[in-house]
């Protein structure tokens, strides 16, 4: 009962395939290859056009994320004063009626 039970491992099924040889081989020296032409030097960084509608689309889609995080975060903030009110008036029920059970 209170002897472990190790798990068998099951035989395998299918076809098992041999491992594969690898052989050896000699490194040949060739002829070096030709460096290659020289070309016009890419620029290092990608120009971006900006046109007036995606100026506008930018500031659009900055302006609905400041909105949306500003709107969480309010209501974040006002679950937590909600609570901590509903805590102190609670906490005020209680002590008044602690104080009335001392005074009978």
């Amino acid at each position: 009962m209170f002897r472990p039970k190790l798990p068998t491992m099951p035989q395998p099924t299918g076809t098992v395939t041999p491992p594969a040889v690898v052989e050896p081989t000699t490194i040949t020296p060739g002829t070096p290859a030709p460096p290659p032409a020289s070309t016009a030097p890419a620029p290092s960084r990608s120009v971006v056009q900006l046109t007036p509608g995606t100026v506008l689309a930018l500031v659009g889609g900055g302006t609905a994320v400041v909105l949306v995080v500003g709107a969480v975060l309010v209501s974040m903030l006002l679950a937590v004063a909600v609570t901590a009110a509903s805590l102190a008036i609670c906490a005020l029920v209680i002590r008044s009626l602690v104080n009335a059970q001392h005074r009978r």
